[in-house]
């Protein structure tokens, strides 16, 4: 496995981890969808259709132009969304919807980094607003997520920071900066081909449940390419997780996010999309 606490006089490091089907078997945000509806935030067709998409999602069968059409039926979907009650919806649903569905391997490795002195910090397109919460529930010392516009307290359906591809590895080498990591000794784990810019960034890359293009990518570059597969409920072992005190649990690009800026994994391979810099908050 990781091997024995660091000696801390050496740089310092961190493992950097995507989000969906790489430490949660599902969509974090699409999972919400049918809370969202009991809070009167979403229709019936609206839930159905997120389902569609978590099918998709999971199947990993959509292709360029599907999910740039979702992208945009997600964005505008979400226009007028009251934020704190989108706040108030993933806190009282979270243990249920998303505990059962984190990899018991994911969870295991978290551990791991923690005991190793390492940071664990988790890196979504999924919205801050789901992704800040689920990670103080892994027990996360930072997040990286993706940001939607607010005016007047509500969501304006634009997209004011997207934690995808490229940007991700940018916002990584900002943290390696800011807080000091040596990169070379770092950690990276995803699914996706769209995070190798992440992948490539640290020293240690990994590969999980990785989709048919990362897989060859992986296989070319000899990175090691892992299975998760035991989703487990994480208040089982939170006893033994390594926990960040608050006021060291930093969140970036958070500020602002939207709930259903998680949909915008959706976005998939989107191009050209204009970036504002990632930012660090302290809770």
């Amino acid at each position: 496995m990781l091997g024995g606490v660091e000696n801390h006089s050496l740089p310092r490091t961190a493992a950097f981890f995507d989000l969906d089907k790489t430490v949660i078997a599902k969509s974090s945000t699409l999972t919400f969808s049918k809370s969202f509806y009991q809070g009167g935030l979403i229709n019936k067709r609206a839930v159905l259709r997120t389902a569609y998409a978590q099918f998709v999602f999971l199947a990993g069968r959509a292709d360029h132009e599907q999910m740039e059409r979702m992208r945009e039926y997600l964005s505008e979907l979400c226009r007028g969304w009251n934020v704190q009650q989108v706040r108030e919806i993933v806190a009282e649903t979270l243990h249920e919807l998303i505990d059962p569905i984190i990899y018991d391997e994911a969870a295991s490795l978290i551990e791991e980094h923690h005991a190793a002195g390492r940071d664990v910090v988790i890196v979504s397109t999924s919205g801050a607003e789901v992704v800040e919460p689920i990670g103080r529930l892994l027990g996360a010392d930072r997040v990286v997520a993706t940001r939607m516009a607010v005016e007047d307290g509500a969501f304006t359906g634009e997209v004011e920071y997207y934690a995808y591809g490229p940007t991700k590895a940018e916002a990584v080498r900002e943290l390696a900066e800011s807080e000091g990591y040596d990169l070379a000794g770092c950690y990276a784990y995803s699914d996706s081909v769209t995070d190798i810019p992440m992948l490539e960034s640290v020293g240690h890359p990994h590969a999980v449940n990785p989709d048919r293009a990362l897989r060859r990518e992986a296989l070319t570059r000899d990175w090691p390419v892992l299975t998760f597969s035991r989703p487990v409920r994480l208040k089982r072992r939170l006893s033994s997780l390594p926990r960040p005190s608050t006021s060291t649990l930093v969140t970036v690009a958070v500020g602002t996010a939207a709930a259903t800026a998680g949909l915008l994994w959706l976005a998939g391979r989107r191009r050209g999309n204009t970036q504002s810099p990632a930012r660090i908050a302290r809770l």
